[in-house]
């Protein structure tokens, strides 16, 4: 069965009840599993819900077991939709704008198109594959949004927009060899999404990729970094409405930490400058790495950098931001394996945390090397303090 044909057996009644059969299936009983429901169901149908069931299962990173347990999805549905914490808080903001319709392009299963109307607002959801329109029809269904929620097979750029007072845009940035990283090149390209975001009434919202070059970013455009628990997830083009007290609008940064949210904004800081290493090392959340904000990180901090190119700050005290990891530095050596390997032994550091920036070392090739052994845990930081390759050591002191 192809993506479509398998959603919709699924959705049949016998199809849904065989999914509630195999739900809980242990990956490796799929076998034992799919040759007993054989004997009674179609072979098509017992694979169709066996690998739904493992979508679901994967999807609960994402959506939480309740909500994926109930929704339906394809194979790159999963892999592209968005996390359903990141997609709230972008439907938050769109709410605080008072935005009360959107059109959602590109809506893929449904996942941002879900979270706008948990916030009262109601959508237009748009896809023109066949089998991932369908699977944001039943999940609009399924989660008791389908009064909110209406999804249309279609182009997205054949779709009238101007009836409601917001548009965002998730353009696909995977083709068949991968990611794609020229934004011309997603589906639709970004210069038609920046068109059609500058065409909303209140606000619009364009859901691009984080390593966005920040001069393809336009110069009407607020440009968002958003990172969930650590990781940085999408950035995000806001236009429009996003100007006032809610986003200060054209030409602003901002990074956004999950959960929370708190944001740092921009203020045009220059780099800091470089200085000698101090007691703390600050490691500045991925998103404020990518939004160019570790200079705003680096003056809450009183710090500056260990290199002119390397996104670490250093500080002779410990002020916590919530903006990047702490860590207090016992040691500073330059670059030698042998000599790491022995100041571990005698430290009897067991559990080791290895990262690297502008070291072309990979961190599980020096954990085999120095093998290290014991009840205690460090960390080690392989990187440049003004262009010297070097070994800082030392333990996380801490977040709020």
């Amino acid at each position: 069965m192809n993506d479509l044909d398998a959603l919709l057996a699924l959705l049949t009644p016998e199809g849904r009840a065989l999914l509630d059969e195999v739900r809980d299936t242990d990956p490796t009983q799929e076998l034992a599993v799919a040759t007993r429901l054989r004997r009674t169901h179609p072979a098509g149908l017992v694979s169709a819900a066996l690998g739904q069931a493992r979508l679901r299962q994967r999807a609960v990173a994402k959506f939480g077991a309740e909500d994926a347990g109930r929704m339906f999805f394809t194979p790159n549905g999963v892999e592209q939709s968005t996390r359903a914490s990141v997609a709230a808080y972008r439907a938050g903001r769109m709410a605080a704008l008072g935005v009360t319709s959107v059109a959602d392009l590109c809506c893929g299963i449904g996942g941002d198109a879900i979270a706008l109307a948990r916030a009262g607002i109601r959508v237009l959801a748009v896809d023109r594959d066949p089998a991932t329109a369908t699977a944001a029809r039943a999940n609009a269904e399924a989660l008791g949004l389908e009064e909110l929620i209406e999804v249309r097979e279609a182009d997205v750029t054949e779709v009238e927009t101007r009836g409601y007072d917001a548009v965002f845009v998730d353009p696909a940035r995977r083709g068949g060899r991968g990611r794609i990283f020229d934004p011309e090149a997603y589906s639709p390209p970004l210069s038609w999404a920046v068109e059609a975001a500058r065409t909303a009434p209140r606000a619009a919202a364009l859901k691009v990729a984080p390593g966005i070059p920040h001069e393809a970013v336009p110069e009407d455009a607020e440009a968002e970094w958003i990172s969930d628990g650590g990781d940085v997830k999408e950035a995000v083009l806001w236009f429009g409405g996003a100007r006032g007290a809610v986003a200060p609008g054209a030409g602003a940064v901002r990074a956004t930490l999950l959960p929370g949210p708190r944001t740092l904004l921009g203020t045009g800081l220059p780099d800091p400058e470089v200085r000698t290493p101090g007691r703390y090392l600050y490691e500045p959340d991925g998103a404020v790495i990518r939004a160019h904000l570790v200079a705003e990180v680096a003056e809450q901090v009183g710090g500056g950098l260990l290199d002119a190119t390397i996104a670490y700050v250093t500080a002779d005290a410990l002020l916590p931001t919530p903006y990047a990891t702490a860590y207090e530095i016992t040691d500073r050596m330059p670059f030698n394996v042998k000599k790491l390997k022995a100041l571990l032994r005698e430290r009897r550091v067991g559990t080791l945390t290895v990262k690297k920036r502008g070291s072309a070392v990979e961190p599980e090739e020096l954990r085999r090397k120095v093998k290290p052994q014991g009840p205690h845990a460090a960390t080690v930081f392989m990187t440049r303090v003004a262009g010297a390759p070097t070994m800082l050591i030392g333990h996380p002191v801490g977040r709020p």
